[in-house]
């Protein structure tokens, strides 16, 4: 089963600082039928103005994803991390027992961010952080993975979950396999997925699939999410 959220469709807060979509519920958003899918929480698709940022806070038992579409974020916790992610690139944060931090845009101009959160696996683990500079050529067969729970990729999750990147040029078509459900997201360009036109900005949830078929209609950024079910909901 294929459902598509056009960006144009998303929950939508401005705080002038910050240019919010919510592709869940988030904040002062709330729709019934957009609590989560599987053990996917949160997707917020934010434009941060240049030297404004969310302040110090915590977390607690979250899986947090940062990945940067433009410009760059500067992440500072009470662990005593402190690291610059710029756009291509890509920052986890697994808030376990409890951690403070901040996430600001210290540049000159604007930062797009995905930020993904994912419930974990295990409850109360110590905290930590980490960062990933991935390489920026062009995917032809298949995509790169980011993030998972088993130690496969370069940055770790407390959660068996996967999550891919691909820079597809205009035409690149590949089939890109399934392990639970996915969440696709497309970064920058147009996709067809399964014969359905994404544009940037653009969700699409796919269950009950073992693959699918994606096909770059121009310079193309996607993202896919692949989450197990969440067995409390």
């Amino acid at each position: 089963m294929i459902t598509h959220y056009p960006y144009e469709n998303l929950g939508h807060a401005n705080h002038g600082w910050l240019d919010a979509r919510h592709h869940f519920n988030f904040a002062n958003y709330y729709d019934p039928e957009r609590q989560q899918f599987g053990v996917l929480r949160v997707i917020n698709d934010d434009v941060i103005k240049a030297g404004a940022g969310f302040d110090t806070h915590q977390h607690r038992n979250m899986e947090i994803i940062t990945y940067v579409r433009k410009g760059a974020i500067t992440h500072r916790d009470s662990n005593g991390n402190v690291g610059r992610t710029v756009a291509g690139d890509v920052q986890v944060m697994s808030a376990g027992s409890g951690v403070f931090h901040s996430e600001f845009n210290l540049e000159s101009e604007d930062t797009n961010i995905f930020q993904i959160w994912i419930e974990p696996n295990q409850l109360d683990v110590k905290p930590r952080w980490d960062s990933y500079k991935f390489p920026k050529e062009p995917t032809t067969d298949s995509l790169m993975l980011l993030v998972s729970g088993d130690g496969a990729a370069p940055l770790s999750i407390y959660q068996d979950a996967l999550i891919y990147t691909g820079h597809l040029s205009q035409g690149t078509e590949l089939i890109h396999p399934i392990k639970h459900q996915a969440y696709v997201l497309v970064s920058e360009g147009t996709l067809e997925l399964e014969g359905r036109l994404l544009n940037m900005g653009d969700g699409l949830e796919v269950t009950e699939q073992s693959s699918i078929k994606l096909k770059a209609l121009n310079n193309t950024k996607v993202l896919v999410i692949d989450v197990p079910q969440n067995k409390k909901h």
